[in-house]
């Protein structure tokens, strides 16, 4: 007969491959495959991001504009003082649509990770702070001038050179513009993105 002590013993490596299969099955149903997706040919893309940190609001925007062949054509940074993450996305964006302007693109796909702010542009709703509103009247108003626009969300990991972008603007005494070569932070994401590498979002 067994002693208790053996009992347990033998009880563990069951209860680890329960717990290893529970772990396996439960990777499979969240694991989420995210990849930045090229634009088609003549159009332009552009990845926007907004962030704000700690209690004090310290707020910044950033985004990159490219090609169909992934390739950089435009990123933007800068320091906008104090503003929640709502107002931060939405100021990443409409700076992001004013450089659409004034380099004279008008097939434009923009793409942010702020699913809430991407329905109320995409669903036309209405939101209670005027702040809010009028940054979204502005940005209605430009996409209006363009001849054709998509605005779609992605995931934070199909969002990386954006959100790279918005954190270098966290450093920035003044706003940053850099054309047709990237900053160094960004070179390994550009070149991810531009090959199609896959990451897996966990929930």
């Amino acid at each position: 007969m067994l002693s208790i002590t053996n009992i347990l013993r033998c009880q563990r490596p069951i209860t680890k491959q329960i717990s290893v299969r529970i772990l396996i099955r439960n990777w499979h149903k969240e694991a989420i495959p995210v990849v930045w997706e090229k634009p088609e040919k003549g159009w332009t893309k552009l990845n926007f991001d907004g962030s704000s940190k700690g209690k004090a609001n310290k707020a910044s925007i950033g985004g990159v504009f490219r090609n169909h062949k992934a390739e950089f054509i435009l990123g933007y940074a800068e320091s906008i003082g104090r503003a929640n993450s709502t107002i931060a996305e939405l100021a990443a964006l409409r700076r992001g649509l004013e450089l659409v302007l004034e380099n004279g693109w008008n097939d434009v796909w923009l793409e942010g990770d702020a699913k809430t702010l991407i329905d109320i542009i995409t669903k036309r709703r209405q939101v209670k702070s005027s702040e809010v509103q009028r940054h979204i009247s502005d940005i209605n108003l430009i996409i209006l001038e363009l001849d054709n626009c998509l605005v779609t969300h992605v995931y934070r990991e199909g969002n990386r050179a954006a959100d790279k972008f918005a954190q270098i603007g966290h450093h920035m005494k003044k706003p940053g513009i850099w054309r047709n070569v990237p900053p160094d932070e960004l070179l390994a994401i550009m070149k991810e993105d531009a090959e199609g590498k896959t990451v897996l979002r966990l929930r």
